[in-house]
C-alpha cells in the first residue's frame, strides 16, 4: 500500500527458528506476552528486543524466532499490534474524546504521529481518524 509506505514482507524461512525446542518456545512466548501486555512494556518507546531478551536472560536469536513462529510476525509488529489495540480503546472511549491524535500516539507508546498512523493503517485499514468517526457513528445509531 502506497499510501502510507506499507510494505507487505513474504515469509522467509531461517533456519534458526527450528532450532529453538518447542518446550523452550512455548514458555519463551508466556514470558514475552507477560512483559509485553501484561506488564505494559509495549508503552515504552525503548524497549526493545535487546533488552526483552536481557530481561528474559536469552538472545534476541531466540526471541526474534520465538516472536516469528509463536505471532506469525516480526517484533516490531508485535509491539505495534498491542500498540494499535490500546489505542482503539482510547479512541471508543469517550473519557479520552477530547485528547489530540499525537497524544494518544505518544500515550500507547509511539516515537512520532507518522509511526502511530502507519502501523494503525497496517492493522486496521483505516486512520485513527477513520476509526474514531466509524465507531462514533456506530455508538450513535
Amino acid at each position: 500500500m502506497t499510501k502510507y509506505n506499507i510494505n507487505f514482507k513474504t515469509k522467509k524461512d531461517a533456519a534458526y527458528r527450528s532450532l529453538v525446542n518447542p518446550k523452550l518456545m512455548s514458555e519463551l512466548k508466556v514470558k514475552i506476552v507477560k512483559i509485553l501486555l501484561k506488564k505494559k512494556k509495549y508503552k515504552d518507546k525503548d524497549y526493545s528486543a535487546k533488552r526483552l531478551a536481557e530481561d528474559l536472560g536469552t538472545n534476541t536469536r531466540y526471541i526474534s524466532a520465538v516472536v516469528n513462529v509463536c505471532f506469525d510476525m516480526n517484533y516490531t509488529s508485535l509491539v505495534n499490534k498491542y500498540r494499535i489495540e490500546n489505542a482503539k480503546s482510547i479512541l471508543t472511549n469517550r473519557r479520552y474524546s477530547d485528547l489530540r491524535m499525537e497524544e494518544i500516539s505518544d500515550m500507547v507508546g509511539f516515537s512520532n504521529r507518522q509511526s502511530f498512523y502507519a502501523a494503525f493503517y497496517k492493522f486496521t485499514g483505516q486512520t485513527p481518524r477513520q476509526f474514531k468517526l466509524h465507531a462514533d457513528a456506530s455508538e450513535r445509531k
